[in-house]
C-alpha cells in the first residue's frame, strides 16, 4: 500500500528514500545507498530512548525483559517525520519515497502519511505490510531504483513488489512478548496450546501469523532453514538472519543457509545479526528469524 502527497512542484534533484529504524539496515548499506533513516523509540522503565546504538540497543532491551522492567515502543511523531522530509527538500531533493514497516503494527506508517501532507516536496508512503529486513530490503529497492534516475513513484513500485515477494519466517521461545504488546495478530489462537511446543510464525499481510508448530527448538531451527530454502526456489535473493540474544544458533543456520544457498545468493553477503531493540521487545530472547527476499528486476 502507498500514498502520494503532491507536496510543491518536484525539482530536478534526486529522489530520497527514507525509511525508519525497524528496517534494520546495516550502518554500510545506509551510507553507501543515501537512506535515510528515522528512529522509533523504545521506553523501558521511565526512559525513553531511541532506538540504535546511542540509545536502546537489543542487549539493553533482552535485559530488561529478562528483569521484567517494563518495556514498551513508540512511533516517531508526524513532526519527526516532517523534519526529514524537510531536510531532503533543503539539500536539494525532488521528492521522497517513505517507507515503512507494517501499519498493522505500527503508527509509523501514519505519522508518514500525516507529515507527507506539510512536506515541502512531493511524498510517496509505502506501507510494506512487512517488518524488520524485509521493510529495508524494499527501501533498498527503492533507493536503487531512485539512483538509476527513475521517479518517486517507479522507486515506490520497486519497495511494494519486493516487499511483496519477501517472505519472513521467525521462531520464538515464547508467545508471551507478543501477547504484552497487542502484537500477535492472528497466532493468538496458539496461546491456548501446550506450553511445550514452539512455535514458527510468520508475516501474512503485515500481521503475525502461525506457520506451524514444532515440539523442540532444534526442530524449530531446522524447519526455519528448510523454510528459508523453499522460500528461495530457484530465484536469486538476499538472506537476513535475525536474532535476539541468540548469537550461536543464529551463526549455526545462517552458516547452513550460505552453503545450501549458494547458487542463490550469487556472491553477495548473508547477513546475520541481532534484531533491532524495537521489534527485539515484541518478540524477546530467543527468537531467530530468516527473511528471503527475491532480487528486484
Amino acid at each position: 500500500m502507498s500514498t502520494s502527497t503532491p507536496g510543491t512542484s518536484a525539482g530536478t534533484g534526486p529522489v530520497v528514500v527514507v525509511t525508519d529504524s525497524t528496517a534494520s539496515l546495516p550502518e554500510q548499506a545506509v551510507v553507501e545507498h543515501g537512506v535515510v533513516v528515522v528512529p522509533l523509540q523504545v521506553v523501558i522503565g521511565a526512559q525513553v530512548l531511541d532506538e540504535g546504538a546511542e540509545g536502546a540497543t537489543p542487549d539493553r532491551v533482552a535485559q530488561a525483559l529478562r528483569e521484567y522492567t517494563p518495556v514498551s515502543t513508540s512511533r516517531p511523531s508526524p513532526a519527526v517525520m516532517l523534519e526529514a522530509y524537510e531536510r531532503a527538500h533543503a539539500e536539494g531533493a525532488s521528492a521522497v519515497v517513505s517507507v515503512h514497516l507494517s501499519g498493522e503494527m505500527s503508527g509509523t506508517f501514519e505519522s508518514a502519511q500525516l507529515a507527507a501532507r506539510e512536506a515541502p516536496l512531493p511524498v510517496t508512503c509505502v506501507d510494506t505490510r512487512q517488518v524488520g529486513i524485509g521493510t529495508g530490503y524494499a527501501a533498498l529497492a527503492a533507493a536503487r531504483v531512485a539512483a538509476a534516475g527513475g521517479t518517486a513513484e517507479e522507486a515506490a513500485r520497486a519497495a511494494r513488489d519486493r516487499a511483496a515477494a519477501t517472505a519472513s519466517l521467525f521462531y520464538v521461545d515464547t508467545l508471551e512478548y507478543l501477547r504484552r504488546g497487542g502484537r500477535i495478530g492472528a497466532a493468538a489462537a496458539l496461546l491456548g496450546g501446550a506450553l511445550a511446543v514452539k512455535p514458527l510464525l510468520r508475516i501474512e499481510d503485515g500481521r503475525v501469523a502461525s506457520l506451524e508448530r514444532v515440539r523442540t527448538s532444534a526442530r524449530a531451527l531446522a524447519r526455519l532453514e528448510e523454510l528459508a530454502v523453499e522460500a528461495a526456489g530457484e530465484e536469486q535473493v538476499d538472506v537476513y538472519v535475525a536474532h535476539l540474544a541468540n548469537p550461536e544458533r543464529a551463526g549455526a543456520l545462517a552458516d547452513h543457509l550460505r552453503e545450501r544457498l549458494a547458487d542463490n545468493l550469487g556472491g553477495r553477503e548473508l547477513w546475520c545479526g541481532e534484531l533491532g531493540a524495537v521489534l527485539g521487545a515484541h518478540v524477546g530472547p530467543g527468537m531467530i528469524a530468516v527473511c528471503v527476499a527475491p532480487l528486484h528486476p
